[in-house]
């Protein structure tokens, strides 16, 4: 089976890719450094010429508003052409659990105009929405950051590691599309405040975490609900304190 991975450089991609051609897949990872670029169609067609499956996981370069609309409507119907074109017979699509509760900000709103896009592809899809990963705690960190103190809000949020959001992901291409949506979260729900703390305290750092329930998630109002995931999520295997370990090992 050809499957070709959108952002097959990133974070997740380049874990998908390895994940999957581990399995005896062949597999492209296409981005815009091995001259596929989603947002502007160059080498799309080609990249995708006897595909079965695309998997999606390029993300917007900014989290500036416009431009990160301009990025998924660019690349999403992009796709569509080029996917129609190719014959494609699965489209999965990494997106964020929590997205239709957070549309203050315009990333979000551009990653809900980018779901719309691909349920009116007419192509088989399956939309993976996951929670915030482990590996942004500390930009999470950062965001409510003052000097010496960090200004959080205590709202619940369930972590993953991003190792079990591409196995996950790699699961869905080789499975039949759901035209649905399937959430994604960690083991176990743990409040913002406490996550970035227990973060601080394993790396060494002495910044002091303070819990606000005025402050904002990247500058965006939250709450209890969120960030959490609705009822029965596919869980990753990996605790915060198991990967805290393996990172600080």
């Amino acid at each position: 089976m050809k499957i070709v991975v959108i952002g097959g450089s990133g974070l997740i991609g380049s874990q998908v890719v390895k994940t999957l051609r581990e399995q005896g897949h062949e597999v492209l990872a296409a981005s815009p450094s091995s001259g596929v670029n989603a947002a502007t169609g160059e080498g799309l067609n080609q990249a995708l010429e006897n595909a079965q499956v695309v998997v999606d996981v390029a993300n917007s370069p900014t989290f500036e508003d416009q431009a990160a609309m301009d990025f998924f409507e660019a690349s999403g119907r992009n796709l569509q052409m080029a996917e129609t074109a190719a014959g494609v017979q699965h489209h999965v699509a990494l997106s964020v659990v929590g997205t239709e509760r957070l549309l203050e900000m315009g990333y979000f709103r551009a990653k809900l105009k980018q779901e719309e896009l691909i349920k009116a592809f007419g192509i088989p899809c399956t939309i993976v929405r996951a929670t915030q990963f482990f590996e942004f705690v500390g930009a999470i960190a950062q965001s409510g950051s003052d000097g010496q103190i960090i200004r959080l809000p205590p709202v619940l949020m369930q972590p993953i590691a991003s190792k079990d959001v591409a196995n996950a992901l790699a699961d869905v291409a080789v499975s039949q599309p759901i035209d649905g949506t399937i959430e994604l979260a960690g083991p176990a729900p743990i409040r913002m405040d406490e996550l970035v703390r227990q973060f601080l305290m394993a790396s060494g750092d002495d910044r002091q975490v303070i819990a606000d329930p005025q402050a904002h998630y990247f500058s965006t109002p939250v709450d209890d609900s969120s960030l959490m995931p609705g009822e029965n999520p596919r869980l990753g295997r990996t605790s915060f304190a198991d990967w805290l370990s393996a990172i600080l090992c």
